[in-house]
């Protein structure tokens, strides 16, 4: 069995910090070593900084977590592991993390103390205001997708910023609603819920995703031109799709846990396989 220190880390969720691979592959130099190399250390001390910031987050939250129908049964909530000891690993985890930034460099490292005050801010009491609990959520995954460029040195576009923080809005709004819809909003395990509605949430989401496709599109159509076939404009078709696929999941109410989704839903992951395919070879100019 898994001990509890690993399981509060929360492995699974890993697959979030996937996003730090998006501004080298939207360049086109994922696959270059002296690009590889950072992007990979980028991702290590994102992994380690994110389950430093869960164990914060579940020490702040242990008595609300203990009447939530899923959380109650994390490591510390269910009386596993100690918070003094969560609070310990974590600050070993928060230094690991940053040396290992340093090696890449002082703007990733940066970006990873960054995100951390910010998600301690978020644990202690931004998540507990409407409005901004999503907002510094979103920021969480937007500094995911840039610090992969910021690591590797890379120049960043405007439309991947837009694409990134607009698609990150979308998952972010999503995951409330579905929230809203699974627990309620008088549970009393997530105090910013009581001030938010179903009609509300919907609203932010729609417009998320379509400024998010609005913005693709508008990336792929500037850079379709580099090769003989438009591999970024037939990019389009399947990102949507996938988008429209994700929609589904919010508005039955499944999408709590966005790895989840993207762990467990087949159709979802050969939706991205076909997006992913024109994507590699625009970018690579095939």
């Amino acid at each position: 069995m898994t001990s509890p220190v690993v399981r509060a880390m929360r492995p699974r969720q890993w697959i979030k910090n996937l996003l730090v691979l998006a501004a080298p592959l939207a360049a086109g130099e994922l696959f270059d070593p002296s690009v590889a190399g950072p992007t990979a250390l980028a991702f290590a001390a994102f992994c380690l900084m994110s389950s430093a910031v869960y164990l914060v987050n579940d020490c702040a939250d242990v008595e609300s977590d203990r009447v939530h129908p899923r959380k109650r049964f994390r490591p510390i909530a269910a009386g596993e592991l100690t918070v003094r000891t969560a609070l310990v690993v974590a600050g070993v985890l928060v230094a690991a993390s940053l040396a290992l930034a340093l090696v890449a460099g002082w703007s990733l490292a940066a970006i990873l103390a960054g995100y951390f005050l910010m998600q301690v801010g978020y644990a202690l009491w931004f998540k507990h205001e409407p409005v901004l609990d999503i907002t510094v959520v979103t920021v969480g995954f937007l500094l995911r997708a840039v610090a992969g460029g910021v690591a590797a040195d890379l120049a960043i576009s405007q439309w991947f910023l837009l694409v990134a923080g607009f698609g990150s809005l979308f998952i972010v709004a999503g995951k409330r609603y579905s929230e809203l819809h699974t627990i309620g909003s008088e549970a009393g395990t997530r105090r910013s819920l009581v001030r938010y509605t179903d009609t509300y949430l919907r609203f932010v989401w729609s417009v998320a995703a379509a400024a998010t496709v609005m913005s693709y599109s508008l990336w792929a159509f500037e850079n379709s031109g580099t090769t003989e076939v438009p591999w970024h404009t037939i990019s389009i078709l399947p990102f949507v799709v996938g988008l429209l696929r994700y929609a589904v999941d919010i508005d039955a109410g499944r999408a709590a846990e966005p790895e989840d989704i993207v762990v467990a839903d087949r159709l979802l992951q050969a939706i991205g396989v076909c997006w992913l395919a024109p994507l590699c070879l625009g970018v690579l100019g095939v």
